[in-house]
């Protein structure tokens, strides 16, 4: 009896050591894009943004460009709502519709970021914050019938209806106030509850590039955004600490007029020219040679979320991952 429980033991030792160990759970994968209005790339390269370069360090920064084929059926303004919703859709104006910043009636058949991941898995969650309520709302079309009728579980915007609490002013301090508020919420939330997909959305160098133009006023915009940017840069890194694996994406929506730097949307080199500052290595040598474009980004968030588009979605986007 005693040598047949040894036996049997023996058998139980040997199939354990031949069975294959536990393998480790994927850590979980959250993304933030943050984007900051109207920047031009050489202005983004000439004055000082530390968040930025911190960012950039661990990862990569490159020039980028928004507008589509100049002259071409993608040809896109270079103005803020359809940037925007470049970003979101991976497309251009020719499919989603967005022309302007002002009677905006989106193509939804080409699904949003935002919509991708929640039809994809109703589980992540997903976060806004943003100085401009349309976004939401008109954009990304939270809750309409024809846009997915999904909801974002957590948003922090329409502050800019909110003249109690941030009087307007022909400075457009009112904005700069609202950027500041919207970034607390938006490194506040991230650093308590890790949203899995998160858009931050400030506009106020915009505001200071249309009021002063190629301006040190408009530099001093530039930094006081990058300051916001690296509170929410912070955020991530305390959640990395956690064992997240974070994508972190910075961009702008459109460059600025050559002339004064007051203006845009327009296909001059200067209003197409724009950038991305990513903490994600590898990068393609498309990015690396600045050849990557808002579109990109969309798709870069999947990549890194590990969920994949719909197949006639994924068909139409004219974007592709920057990373490896």
């Amino acid at each position: 009896m005693r040598a047949s429980l040894l036996l049997l033991a023996a058998v139980a030792l040997g199939s354990a050591c031949r069975a294959p160990l536990p393998r480790r759970a994927d850590p979980p994968r959250k993304a933030v894009v943050i984007l900051l209005d109207g920047i031009p790339a050489d202005v983004i390269e000439r004055v000082e943004t530390p968040a930025l370069d911190a960012i950039a360090a661990v990862g990569g920064y490159a020039r980028a460009h928004v507008g589509g084929e100049r002259g071409g059926r993608t040809e896109t303004p270079t103005v803020s709502a359809p940037g925007y919703m470049s970003f979101l859709t991976g497309t251009w104006a020719d499919k989603h519709r967005v022309r302007g910043n002002s009677n905006l009636a989106p193509n939804y058949d080409h699904w949003n970021l935002f919509r991708i991941v929640e039809t994809a898995d109703s589980t992540r969650t997903t976060a806004v914050f943003s100085t401009w309520l349309d976004n939401r709302t008109v954009l990304i079309g939270e809750g309409r019938p024809g846009a997915g009728a999904f909801r974002i579980d957590h948003a922090v915007d329409g502050l800019e209806h909110d003249t109690v609490a941030f009087p307007h002013d022909a400075a457009s301090r009112h904005i700069l106030a609202i950027d500041e508020r919207v970034t607390d919420e938006a490194a506040r939330y991230i650093a308590e509850r890790g949203p899995d997909l998160s858009w931050v959305y400030l506009q106020h160098t915009d505001d200071a590039g249309h009021a002063h133009g190629d301006h040190e006023a408009f530099h001093a915009a530039v930094r006081q955004a990058d300051a916001m940017v690296g509170r929410i840069w912070r955020a991530v890194r305390q959640r990395e600490a956690l064992g997240e694996r974070w994508m972190v994406v910075v961009t702008t929506d459109h460059g600025r007029d050559a002339e004064t730097g007051k203006g845009h949307g327009g296909q001059s080199p200067r209003e197409r020219t724009t950038w991305i500052v990513t903490n994600q290595r590898p990068l393609t040598p498309r990015f690396l040679a600045g050849e990557a474009a808002i579109v990109d980004i969309a798709p870069s968030v999947l990549r890194h979320l590990r969920i994949a588009a719909p197949p006639v979605v994924a068909r139409g986007m004219e974007g592709e991952a920057f990373v490896r």
